[in-house]
């Protein structure tokens, strides 16, 4: 059987790939989730090998591939080590560099740097995109002091580096609100707990069995005669016991000093922070109107900022909203007045935009894994005429895309 365990670091090594770059191809990106898919398997084939053979076949079998395997592996981390030996960036790639040396990009690899999402974000950006979660969080890192747990050290450790990784890069904001979330999250839970304790112990206790000024009905008197009877029973067998108890506590202490022993302390009692209602029903309906507040601003950012295409493109001034419709327009003219083997030629941002609208074969676009080709590309739109059209017709470009106008 596999353990959840097992699923679990899958899972995880499979998501962490992306996160640190190492998305130049998707061969590269994948690596380790096909990795684990397959030791996964492997480690299912072993038990059910187990179980068809006797335990001494299995011990034997099991050392063999043990031995075959470890010998491979050498082999194998011999190559990847003197292939990384050989790189000069000991085999990482230009994304991740730029994630642990954030000046790497700017000096070495500008096309990265140039890139609007490959930015470190301002505070402004921040507030956008966490709210009032960036007053929380706080909050949530001394909560997670209070106990420190194996679980709440996490966090924290979770928080510091998604915190150094947005910082690197806008795009990494990503990374940053599942550890903004969880941390808000235990903030608010331990703040309601608070309050709703406050007013809890707070509350008046109504007495039943007392009847109430304005009883009148029969057996009233009889019943109030029997609690108070019951009550003064009650009372002198209290007295009885605490008269018991101090003479038990007069021998105890008498042989304590005779031994010689110090007296037993008593345990500390638990201190609880508890409010006055009127602040914990404030506090309450504070926190309840702070997070509708948020869930307003994340559906209008939604809408607003994260929703806007960048083929049809809006604008509001004075006189209305304005749509310009004219990357559109242009993909749809590629797709109907040209051929299906025609090249275009455009700088990387629209390489996906024409693949996907207008079906043509671009020669740079969004993966900027191949930087030969956006400098050729680069070198051919800075040129005059003549020298731009040397450098497309060597690369069978038939038709430019160019952004022009205001």
């Amino acid at each position: 059987m596999i353990s959840t365990m097992q699923v679990v670091l899958g899972t995880l090594l499979a998501a962490l790939v992306p996160v640190v770059g190492f998305n130049a191809v998707l061969t590269s990106e994948h690596f380790a989730s096909f990795l684990v898919f397959i030791i996964l398997h492997v480690v299912a084939l072993v038990y059910y090998i187990k179980g068809l053979l006797t335990p001494r076949l299995f011990k034997v079998a099991m050392t063999f591939v043990l031995t075959v395997g470890l010998a491979l592996c050498l082999a194998v981390v011999a190559i990847l080590a003197a292939l990384v030996a050989s790189s000069p960036t000991k085999g990482w790639s230009g994304r991740s560099l730029s994630l642990l040396d954030p000046t790497y990009a700017s000096k070495y690899i500008p096309i990265i740097a140039s890139v609007s999402e490959h930015q470190p974000p301002t505070w402004p950006s921040y507030f956008m995109a966490i709210n009032v979660l960036a007053f929380l969080v706080p909050a949530g890192i001394i909560s997670c002091f209070l106990p420190l747990s194996d679980a709440s050290s996490f966090l924290v450790l979770y928080l510091v580096t998604s915190v150094y990784f947005s910082g690197v890069m806008v795009r990494l904001m990503l990374v940053l609100a599942p550890a903004v979330c969880i941390l808000s999250g235990i903030a608010l839970s331990e703040a309601f707990n608070v309050l709703t304790r406050s007013m809890k112990f707070q509350r008046p206790i109504s007495d039943d069995t007392l009847p109430t000024a304005g009883d009148s009905t029969p057996g009233s008197s009889s019943t109030a005669t029997i609690t108070t009877s019951t009550k003064n029973a009650n009372i002198k067998k209290e007295k009885m016991g605490t008269i018991s108890k101090e003479r038990s506590s007069k021998k105890s202490r008498k042989e304590t000093e005779l031994v010689g022993s110090s007296p037993v302390r008593p345990e500390k009692e638990e201190k609880l922070c508890v409010l006055p209602s009127e602040a914990s029903a404030m506090g309450i309906l504070f926190l309840i109107m702070l997070c509708g507040l948020y869930v307003i601003h994340c559906v209008w950012a939604a809408a607003e900022a994260y929703s806007a295409p960048s083929i049809v493109l809006t604008s509001r001034s004075h006189d209305g909203l304005h749509v310009y419709d004219d990357f559109r327009e242009s993909y749809a003219w590629l797709r109907h007045n040209t051929e299906v083997d025609d090249k275009v030629a455009s700088w990387w941002d629209y390489g996906y935009q024409t693949t996907a609208m207008a079906n043509r074969t671009v020669i740079v676009d969004n993966n900027t894994w191949n930087n030969t080709h956006i400098a050729t590309v680069g070198t051919a739109m800075s040129s005059p005429e003549k020298g731009a059209w040397e450098i497309f017709n060597s690369l069978d470009v038939k038709y430019v895309l160019v952004v022009f106008g205001g």
